[in-house]
């Protein structure tokens, strides 16, 4: 049982991790005056959110690794969207 709350907990932290990313880029204001700092603030957010992914695939069912794997490319969509 123990197992399956770690499961449960490691997709949770990572399905998280993602929700906060978007909501910073969302709240990114490419011409504010604190640009640079809301940019670093969503690398670190986007860092974060990576790496709780990749923990939760270590111990994910099937049915999490798909939900993870979109995970990883919705914040590889978020990414390139700001680097254009």
């Amino acid at each position: 049982m123990p197992y399956h709350k770690d499961k449960q907990q490691a997709f949770q932290a990572a399905q998280q991790g993602v929700e906060e990313v978007r909501d910073v880029a969302k709240e990114l204001v490419l011409d504010g005056s604190d640009y640079g700092q809301q940019l670093a603030h969503l690398k670190n957010e986007v860092n974060e959110a990576y790496q709780q992914i990749e923990n939760a695939l270590e111990v994910a069912s099937e049915t999490q690794r798909g939900q993870l794997q979109q995970f990883k490319d919705d914040l590889s969509s978020i990414v390139t969207d700001l680097n254009h």
